[in-house]
């Protein structure tokens, strides 16, 4: 036969520390100490979220050496892609001319591959291969790179004589 058992708040009433010994160490969180900031180091998993909600994401620096600057990724398109997709360029307004003879704007893909591209382009891009530059040569073409393209423009406007501000 079970009985009822009371409640441990009943039995301990009247009694200062509730069977808990010594009064100071039931006072909350006194008994813990400080937070600290031991477990929160780039490795550690202890505290971690409460450093990140505190400091951010810039308390766990990488080395100084990895900070130097990231790397651009330049978007890359092949000879054999941009002869294979040449309808789908004209269509999308990227590619303009007829039969055997386009000029193609792709100022920020750099043009990569060897192969034989059998028409006569004038590609715009941002960068180009060698091996590129001599296929579409071979072909009666050619590619022009964004820097060479600036200082073409640079060397117009002197002949113009228009005088070049720089701020």
């Amino acid at each position: 036969m079970k009985y009822k058992k009371r409640k441990k708040a009943s039995r301990m009433s009247g009694s200062r520390t509730h069977g808990r010994g010594a009064g100071k160490r039931t006072r909350g969180s006194g008994n813990k100490g400080g937070v600290g900031k031991a477990g929160t180091g780039k490795r550690a998993d202890q505290k971690k979220t409460l450093v990140l909600k505190e400091y951010g994401k810039e308390y766990f620096r990488k080395d100084k050496t990895l900070r130097r600057g990231k790397k651009k990724e330049i978007n890359a398109i092949s000879l054999e892609n941009l002869v294979n997709k040449m309808e789908s360029f004209i269509k999308k307004g990227i590619a303009k001319g007829k039969e055997g003879n386009y000029e193609i704007n792709l100022k920020d893909y750099k043009i990569i591959g060897n192969f034989d591209v059998g028409m006569k382009l004038k590609i715009h891009a941002l960068a180009a291969s060698k091996a590129a530059e001599e296929a579409v040569k071979k072909a009666g073409g050619e590619i022009v790179v964004a820097k060479e393209e600036k200082k073409a423009n640079i060397k117009k406007s002197e002949k113009e004589g228009n005088k070049l501000e720089v701020y």
